[in-house]
């Protein structure tokens, strides 16, 4: 039973770790990066649908980014999308293709992202935290119910701690890699 609940946990720390990742890739970094426009929505037939859904988007090179409009009538509000966004992005469309160059990031606006990737940091270690107090809560609820001793809850507790620091200081060190990544030049 306490076997469970580690693995449970284990795993969702694991996803908790994930979506943090998922979270600060789409933060923009001083190179051109697909992942950057995963968070637009272009309006498609009255339904706002998902950018990679109606479109490829790559690398050119390391300051634009390409996007391959699957339906060329889509063209006009993929650029609209993609303008209106928070991103600050200016598209220009050549034939099929969009272009979005990347201006560079000032000192600034770097140390505003710094900012937002730490917070979205502290979302994560709160997640991960989230995930300790429920394994804790089932292990004393197994204790309640008299399927462990007092020394095994306290055992169970200590693992389940470990696994918690081992997934915190992980989301530290993605974090000081995605600083890194901001502040280079």
């Amino acid at each position: 039973m306490i076997n469970d609940i580690k693995k449970d946990t284990q795993e969702r720390m694991e996803k908790s770790l994930e979506a943090l990742k998922g979270h600060i890739a789409k933060i923009r970094t001083g190179r051109a990066q697909p992942s950057l426009l995963d968070g637009i929505q272009v309006e498609y037939y009255g339904a706002a649908t998902p950018l990679r859904q109606l479109a490829n988007v790559v690398a050119e090179d390391a300051r634009t980014l390409a996007v391959s409009v699957f339906d060329r009538s889509l063209i006009g509000a993929v650029e609209k999308a993609i303008l209106t966004s928070d991103l600050g992005l200016n598209p220009s469309s050549a034939g099929t293709t969009i272009r979005v160059p990347l201006p560079p990031l000032t000192e600034e606006r770097r140390r505003d992202l710094i900012k937002i990737v730490k917070g979205e940091g502290e979302q994560g270690k709160v997640a991960i935290r989230n995930v300790r107090r429920d394994a804790n809560d089932k292990i004393k609820a197994l204790l309640k119910d008299k399927a462990i001793s007092e020394n095994e809850q306290h055992k169970a507790e200590e693992e389940i701690q470990k696994i918690t620091d081992s997934f915190i200081k992980k989301v530290d060190e993605v974090l000081a890699d995605k600083e890194k990544e901001l502040m280079d030049f």
